[in-house]
């Protein structure tokens, strides 16, 4: 069985971090739905990110939704809307309910971590780094202050943690994936960006979870 997979970007950033690992899934005869949030409005809450994602995709079915770093906060409400088949947290916020964006950071312990002044595009080639940054927007919400409203789907879910990830170190993600979803996280090369570092990377995790989903339904 084939999968849509909806594909949510991270904080600042838009649907081009996807660019990559889009075609690869693609050409494995999956779809591929993707959008830019807008993060821009300082009015828009999560439930209006919802909504952009959920409109793009339309009646598709066997949705498998995948939230990149932020796009974990929106990943779950998408998943729990479209009734999807399954969830995937990619270097992702898992967060709990009623939790804020601000309490996640010392709930987790990341505030404990050492992270570097430039934690996101290591083994970015430049080229791709230099495009990030110029399409880099400025990520407003009010909702980030407000606890967050969802809880975890009943659905197959993945932690996919990347071994080179300065921000979200392996320690750290491990750490998460088992405290809050209870399972180990699929190890991948790649940094904080491994969409842009090592899309094949990310492209055949998700492939076999598409694959691993199937096979139980």
């Amino acid at each position: 069985m084939m999968a849509v997979f909806v594909l949510i970007h991270g904080g600042g950033s838009t649907a081009w971090d996807w660019h990559l690992v889009g075609p690869l899934l693609e050409a494995s005869g999956h779809e591929v739905v993707v959008v830019d949030l807008p993060i821009e409005d300082a009015a828009a809450g999560l439930e209006d990110y919802t909504r952009a994602v959920t409109e793009a995709v339309g009646d598709a079915q066997h949705t498998i939704v995948v939230g990149h770093s932020l796009g974990g906060f929106t990943a779950p409400l998408v998943c729990e809307e479209l009734h999807s088949d399954g969830l995937v947290y990619l270097s992702a916020m898992i967060p709990m309910p009623g939790e804020t964006f601000g309490a996640w950071w010392t709930n987790t312990g990341h505030d404990r971590e050492t992270i570097p002044d430039e934690p996101y595009f290591n083994l970015v080639p430049d080229d791709l780094a230099q495009e990030a940054t110029e399409r880099e927007r400025d990520q407003q919400g009010a909702w980030m202050s407000g606890p967050w409203p969802g809880k975890h789907p009943d659905v197959p879910t993945l932690g996919i943690l990347c071994r080179d990830d300065l921000f979200f170190p392996p320690r750290f993600m491990r750490r998460q994936v088992r405290d809050r979803l209870g399972t180990e996280p699929v190890e991948i090369p790649g940094g904080h960006y491994a969409t842009l570092s090592n899309p094949d990377a990310v492209a055949t995790a998700l492939n076999d979870f598409a694959r691993q989903i199937s096979g139980s339904g």
